[in-house]
């Protein structure tokens, strides 16, 4: 068939990241996508600030939300190969609305995410970030279980 991929091919892979086990799941399954399909890697942490935050809370909650995700950054950098490069960025916002658009500035041909199993009542009363993502997203969405 004229102008069908047949065979899809993704450059860059963006996973998000909060430190769950679901979230160390999900990166560790980007990251074996990436390295089998030789695509950039990034992985993405999203620090929601309280709401209203002053100045000063927001520099110290940011200060904080850093220095926690680096650890993170820090257990899957030991775990990586030596070979095995991929960038790593903390962003503040709504973590839906961030990962969505961290994805197009980054042109992500994937977004790879953890699920955190919500019960159906949790996610019908509130929505939940991989339900957003999957809605919004401009590119394919995989959900790591």
């Amino acid at each position: 068939m004229k102008g069908r991929r047949t065979n899809p091919r993704f450059r860059k892979i963006m996973v998000a990241y909060d430190s769950s086990k679901q979230a160390e799941k999900a990166v560790d399954v980007a990251r074996e996508l990436a390295g089998c399909m030789d695509a950039k890697l990034l992985i993405l942490a999203v620090a929601r600030p309280p709401e209203p935050a002053t100045s000063v809370e927001l520099e110290a909650f940011l200060d904080d939300a850093r220095e926690h995700y680096e650890e993170g950054f820090k257990r899957i950098r030991e775990r990586a190969d030596e070979d095995e490069a991929f960038e790593t960025a903390v962003v503040v916002g709504h973590p839906a609305e961030q990962i969505v658009h961290r994805a197009e500035l980054e042109h992500a041909d994937l977004i790879v995410l953890g699920n955190r199993g919500h019960s159906r009542i949790e996610r019908l009363l509130l929505g939940s970030t991989s339900e957003r993502v999957l809605r919004y997203a401009h590119c394919p969405v995989m959900i790591v279980r």
